[in-house]
Parts: structure tokens; sequence; C-alpha cells
């Protein structure tokens, strides 16, 4: 289950990076934005799956 959270939070990070490259490329600031957001729940997804297998050891 862990590794489909990972998983995931991998996947969110990297739909953020095109969403914010796309949004660069066309001068759409919201869409860089969404990207942005994107990006930042993708990683606050990764460190608490971190924390947890931290706490799991």
């Amino acid at each position: 289950m862990a590794a489909d959270k990972k998983t995931e939070a991998k996947t969110e990070q990297a739909k953020g990076k095109v969403k914010e490259g796309a949004g660069r490329a066309v001068g759409n600031e919201r869409l860089t934005a969404e990207g942005r957001a994107d990006q930042t729940k993708g990683d606050a997804r990764q460190a608490k799956e971190k924390i947890k297998d931290v706490l799991d050891d």
C-alpha cells in the first residue's frame, strides 16, 4: 500500500511539472500556478509517506 501512495506522489509531482511547463510555454499563469500546486501536493504526500516509513521501523 505504501508503494502505491509513493507512486501517487511521484505521479502528482510529474503531472505538476508538465502543467507548469505547458503554462509557461503558452504564457498561462493560471496553468503554471496549478502545476506548482500539484508539485507541492506531491511533495507533501511524499514527505508524509517517508515519515510513515520512519515510524514503522
